[in-house]
Order: structure tokens, then C-alpha cells, then sequence
């Protein structure tokens, strides 16, 4: 029964007993009575009981090996039981203890102090069990915020992708628009990209630059790379299509693509509230043309001066610039490009990067896709 009155069940083999324990108890309670251990569990079928009082000395079944009948059933386990005694040997109530019962009442009782006895144990066992049902609540309340932080991860992990896809495609765009005024066909930004990746990953593989590469969200270089020559939206048309070689004072005209280029990023970064991108942008698009001997453009930077990312941009444009067919020249062979720019090491390249390279060349190869027409 559970009406919300607490329910005690007696055992007791005298039926006195039972009276008067019955009797001493107030009518707020749902109290039950039982002459025997078996009895007391054909009413647990029925009953979930509060509190029992278990009398020690019955026949058949005393109340030590009730209580273990009792402690031995997950369903009775947890139900507080008192016993009822007329032994007051301490022997005794150390093994009822010893066994799980919770308090030791003497007979013949005393109603008053019976009654205290019990309400004392019925407002125990009503705190534990609002504190279970607090920490039940409490889990309910952890899991369900888990399950919220779980998906609210998924969506930011969601919409974050979505972003960075729409980002990568406006970049391309952009890329493309420019190549589009060189005469070229797109191909140059999307396979600078893949060698690009190709030798972070030698990096990678030899641990080389360790400290630089942690630093970098690889995915954002890549996608930054796309705009090392934005710069050249500036270039004159007539002199970005010229299809011989450039004079001294064009060739100083195009160099202003990087400084452009840079400015052009400086001021979108002005207007975004996360610019690490473009961050890696500007590092790759002013410093692409520097040379490991300090005389590249625009700035004649020189050795580890030059921002590692441009160092690597340098090798990845260049291997693309002899590999891709131009208006004045044929597109050269693997070999031949991996040969030239083994050649340029320590003078045009990062020594180090050249050796990354060379180990790199038969990835480049396999990855090798056509090759359009490709930028000064």
C-alpha cells in the first residue's frame, strides 16, 4: 500500500505483541502484523513497508535468518529493519547490527517510547529517501544537460562547417576571378593548394619546423593560400596577357601584386571579427616571391626572415609555374621541374623545404593533375 501514509509491518510469533505494538503505533500509519517470518513475506509481495520490527526469537525462522532472507532479495534489501528482543546481551544486538538492523527495541515495550522509536526512523528513512530522489533529479539533470551540450556541439560543429565550405567557395571565386584576368583557366590556385598540403605533410613526416607547424590550423593555410595572388586584380590587363617576356619596368609593375595583395587583406581584416585566415593569407601573399638569398620580392627578405609559409608557397608556385604551360613556353617535365628547384636550394629556396621536396616529388607526380596556364 501506498497512499502516502508510511507502512510498518510487526513480526512477532506472540499475538500480544502484535497488539500492543499495533496499538502504540499513531493512525497515521499503515501498519500490518505477521506471526511468523513467512507470513512477513507473503505481505512483502503485497506491501512496500517503511520500516519493519522483526522480532529475534521466533520458531521456524528466527529473526537473524529473516533479516538475511531479507538482505539477500534486491527488492527488501534497502527496507529499514528494527528488531524486537527481550535478550539485552550485547552479543546479541552486535550480531543483528552486524546483519543490517538498524536500531534494537526491548520487550516488553514501552508504547510511548516505542512510538518514538519508530517515528525516528520513519523521518530517517524519509530523508534518504528525498536525498535519492535529489540525486536521481540531480542525474536526470546532469544527463540531460550532457545530451544539450552534445547537441549544441553538433550544431556549432555543423554551422562552423558550413561557414568554412562557404568561405573556401568564396575564396576560390575570388581566385579564379583573378586568374580569369591572367588569361588562365583557374587550375593554378586549386593545384598550388594540393602541393601546398603535400609538403606540410612532408614536414610532418620528417618533423621538421615542429614548433611553426603546431601553430598552424592547417585547414585555414590551405584555404588562404587561394589568395597569394590577389594582388594581381590591380595588374594591368595588357601587361597580366602579354605573351612574351616582361621588360624591366613591367616585371617592377607586376612585382606590386604582392604589396597589393597585401593591402587588399589588411583591409578585410579590418572589418572581420576572426581574421586568422587571413592572417595566414597576408604571411603567404607578401611573402611568396622572397627569396632564400634575400633577393626576391617585395621586401629582399632573406634565410629564416621570410615566414615559413611563404617559404613553402615558393616552392609549391614555382613547381607549378615550370610543370604548367605558359603562352612563351611549354609546360616542362616532372623531372625537369623537381631537378630546377633541387638546384635553387639555398640560393632561391629554404634549404631544409628543398629536402622536404625531394621527398615529396613522387606525391606531387601521383597527384599531378592538367596543367593550365599559370602566373608570373
Amino acid at each position: 500500500m501506498d497512499d502516502g501514509r508510511p507502512t510498518v509491518i510487526i513480526v512477532d510469533d506472540s499475538v500480544a505483541n502484535l497488539r500492543i505494538a499495533k496499538n502504540a503505533l499513531p493512525k497515521s500509519y499503515d501498519v500490518f502484523t505477521a506471526p511468523s517470518a513467512a507470513k512477513m513475506f507473503d505481505l512483502l509481495e503485497r506491501n512496500r513497508p517503511r520500516l519493519i520490527l522483526l522480532d529475534v526469537n521466533m520458531p521456524e525462522m528466527d529473526g537473524y535468518g529473516a533479516l538475511r532472507a531479507l538482505k539477500g532479495r534486491p527488492e527488501t534489501a534497502d527496507i529499514p529493519v528494527v528488531f524486537l528482543t527481550a535478550q539485552s546481551d550485547p552479543e546479541s544486538e552486535l550480531e543483528g547490527l552486524s546483519l543490517g538492523a538498524v536500531d534494537y527495541i526491548s520487550k516488553p515495550f514501552v508504547p510511548e517510547l516505542l512510538r518514538k522509536r519508530v517515528e525516528l526512523h520513519i523521518t530517517v528513512d524519509s530523508q534518504k529517501r528525498r536525498l535519492e530522489i535529489q540525486k536521481e533529479q540531480l542525474e536526470r539533470q546532469r544527463a540531460e544537460l550532457q545530451r544539450f551540450n552534445a547537441n549544441l556541439q553538433g550544431m556549432v560543429e555543423e554551422k562552423t562547417g558550413k561557414i568554412l565550405e562557404l568561405q573556401g567557395v568564396v575564396l576560390k571565386t575570388v581566385a579564379d576571378l583573378v586568374e580569369s584576368r591572367d588569361g588562365q583557366t583557374g587550375g593554378h590556385v586549386g593545384r598550388t593548394k594540393r602541393w601546398l598540403k603535400i609538403l606540410i605533410d612532408g614536414l610532418d613526416d620528417l618533423g621538421l619546423y615542429c614548433d611553426q607547424r603546431a601553430e598552424w590550423d592547417v585547414d585555414l593555410v590551405l584555404q588562404s593560400s587561394q589568395l597569394h595572388d590577389v594582388g594581381k586584380i590591380a595588374i594591368a590587363d595588357g601587361l597580366l596577357r602579354k605573351p612574351g617576356g616582361l621588360t624591366p619596368e613591367e616585371f617592377a609593375e607586376m612585382k606590386l601584386h604582392t604589396t597589393i595583395g597585401v593591402r587588399i587583406i589588411e583591409r578585410i581584416e579590418s572589418e572581420a571579427s576572426d581574421s586568422e585566415f587571413l592572417r595566414y593569407a597576408k604571411l603567404i601573399a607578401g611573402s611568396h616571391h622572397e627569396r632564400w638569398d634575400g633577393s626576391g620580392y617585395p621586401r629582399g627578405l632573406a634565410g629564416e626572415g621570410i615566414p615559413l609559409l611563404g617559404r613553402l608557397m615558393a616552392i609549391a608556385d614555382v613547381y607549378d609555374a615550370l610543370t604548367a604551360e605558359r603562352p612563351y613556353k611549354e609546360a616542362f617535365p616532372h623531372a625537369r621541374a623537381v631537378a630546377i628547384i633541387l638546384e635553387g636550394r639555398g640560393s632561391h629556396f629554404d634549404p631544409v623545404l628543398v629536402d622536404v621536396f625531394e621527398l615529396v616529388a613522387p606525391r606531387l607526380e601521383a597527384d599531378g593533375g592538367p596543367a593550365g596556364l599559370t602566373s608570373r
